[in-house]
């Protein structure tokens, strides 16, 4: 190639690098932001973050858009391809984890009439916490090209299965105890089912980190902490909760 051709194949691939630092700061700040709405019933910040998620979609397209048309255009190989490939992948967990982040927000006014137990909410920004560390932590291996970084995100997502556990068995014991917390807990339940979705989509960015450095997919995979069954099984255990809202 040309050093033309070669400086411009350079500047599309930080492009795809640029947007990706990008969109992991915007979805960092709409976790922050939808969990602290949820703890302070603030309406108007949880209105803002359902209006940025659409920001972040558009951004994942153009992203999607812009690394085909440079694997169309310039056929890489080697990293470089996986570079290319791993931003796609990459970007579509970062736009779940938006999504996410907007599903929360939206249960904002849906708990908002409702007394909530202040252990219980404590421990959902705890987790929140926990999730935003491993979201940081993920976000500045890719930007440092650090696979062994990304490998310590993977293992230390057991803490936010762990956690996550304990919540969810605490609010099916509320839930029980008096069926006037059906409504507030079963909200919280899915929002902190999301915020340990987070901690997922996480964990999928760095086993993709690992990829691209490496070329070799990480070792199989670890064994979940998070023991509690799905809210589909547990279904027919919980009283009517009425519409989610």
């Amino acid at each position: 190639m040309t050093e033309h051709t070669v400086t411009s194949y350079e500047d599309e691939l930080k492009f795809i690098v640029r947007r990706i630092s990008e969109m992991g700061g915007q979805a960092e700040r709409m976790v922050e932001q939808s969990v602290a709405a949820l703890m302070r019933s603030d309406w108007d910040l949880a209105q803002s973050v359902v209006a940025d998620d659409v920001l972040l979609d558009a951004a994942q397209r153009d992203l999607d858009e812009r690394a085909i048309r440079t694997i169309a255009k310039r056929q890489p190989m080697a990293v470089d391809l996986r570079e290319i490939v791993g931003a796609i992948r990459i970007s579509n967990d970062l736009e779940r984890i938006g999504d996410l982040a907007k599903n929360i927000a939206k249960r904002v006014i849906a708990v908002h009439d409702h007394s909530q137990p202040v252990q219980l909410v404590r421990g959902i920004e705890h987790l929140s916490e926990l999730a935003l560390v491993q979201l940081k932590e993920v976000l500045d291996a890719y930007g440092e090209h650090d696979h062994l970084r990304a490998m310590a995100v993977r293992d230390n997502d057991e803490q936010i299965d762990a956690m996550y556990t304990s919540i969810f068995r605490e609010l099916l014991t509320y839930m029980m105890e008096d069926p006037r917390n059906i409504t507030a807990c079963t909200h919280l339940l899915f929002s902190a089912k999301n915020i340990e979705r987070i901690g997922d989509h996480a964990t999928n960015i760095a086993e993709t980190i690992y990829y691209i450095q490496t070329g070799e997919q990480m070792a199989a995979e670890r064994p979940k902490g998070d023991s509690t069954p799905s809210l589909v099984q547990q279904g027919s255990n919980l009283p009517p909760a009425g519409p989610e809202g």
